[in-house]
């Protein structure tokens, strides 16, 4: 166990697993003290990252609609026949990769929050999980601003969101916090090896080829083996049904990966807790 204070670091031979509800008790604590510096810490990087753009804003628009504007041209032109979609093909890759793009940014999110606090962490003792909220503060930030264009997208094609569109917003987040939990598991080792942070972009890539972003679920073939054992298929599937069709065939599983997702996202917090002293001593040195 590891005790620290703005000067020093002191190890103890007892381990936080041996006092669980002191361990829960102190991380519901940390988390709550952890607010008001989160919301400042998201001021600043939403400031310093903006400051000195000149698109400013714009540039939380073009990751979404550059992996989907030319899936919509080819599309269009006949070049790619990706099969029927339930509404017009555009609507339906815009919102798969506006969700696509929340969990990307969630999965980077822990990572690169910890690695842009290295500073902090080795020289000032406060609650280490206010860069993760702001992390996250950030993900919905971008989300937010993003929302205008699914209404532009909406409006220009002439699709009515669907009587289950409040359920989005519940997909949304099932679907951030699932990137964020596989994020802060590979925190720790990524704090040491810079090969992680390299290869989040190129896993991510991949993973959205082999996740129905922006093609409709496979009915047959090594495609629909592979997205039937995907956990990530029911998330973005049923948060786009939700909000577009209705119906989502892909609840249930939905709602089985969700649970999972919330089990392993407090497993992944104590363990970022439990080696962060010791990553920090070893970043301090």
């Amino acid at each position: 166990m590891a005790v620290t204070d703005p000067q020093l670091t002191v190890y103890t031979p007892e381990s936080p697993l041996g006092q669980p509800m002191a361990l829960v008790r102190a991380m519901i604590a940390d988390l709550w003290a952890s607010r008001t510096l989160a919301w400042r810490l998201f001021i600043r990087d939403i400031s310093a990252q903006y400051r000195s753009s000149v698109l400013g804003y714009l540039w939380v628009w073009m990751p979404p609609l550059m992996a989907s504007l030319p899936f919509i041209f080819l599309t269009s032109s006949g070049v790619l026949d990706v099969g029927k979609t339930p509404i017009p093909y555009a609507v339906y890759a815009t919102v798969g990769t506006i969700v696509w793009q929340t969990f990307v940014e969630a999965l980077n999110t822990p990572l690169k929050s910890a690695t842009a606090a290295r500073s902090m962490l080795t020289r000032i003792n406060f609650p280490r999980e206010a860069i993760l909220v702001a992390g996250l503060m950030h993900v919905g930030f971008a989300f937010l601003v993003r929302l205008p264009v699914l209404v532009a997208v909406f409006i220009i094609f002439g699709v009515t969101p669907a009587a289950t569109a409040p359920l989005f917003v519940l997909g949304v987040v099932s679907v951030a916090l699932t990137g964020f939990m596989i994020g802060l598991l590979l925190t720790p080792i990524g704090l040491l090896y810079g090969d992680v942070q390299q290869g989040l972009p190129i896993a991510s890539t991949f993973l959205m080829l082999l996740t129905p972003v922006l093609y409709p679920v496979p009915a047959s073939g090594p495609a629909a083996v592979i997205t039937r054992v995907n956990p990530l298929v029911p998330l973005v599937t049923t948060t786009r049904d939700w909000l577009t069709t209705g119906p989502a065939p892909d609840a249930g599983p939905f709602i089985v990966v969700s649970t999972i997702t919330v089990v392993l996202l407090l497993a992944a917090w104590v363990a970022y807790r439990l080696t962060l002293p010791h990553l920090i001593a070893r970043l301090g040195n």
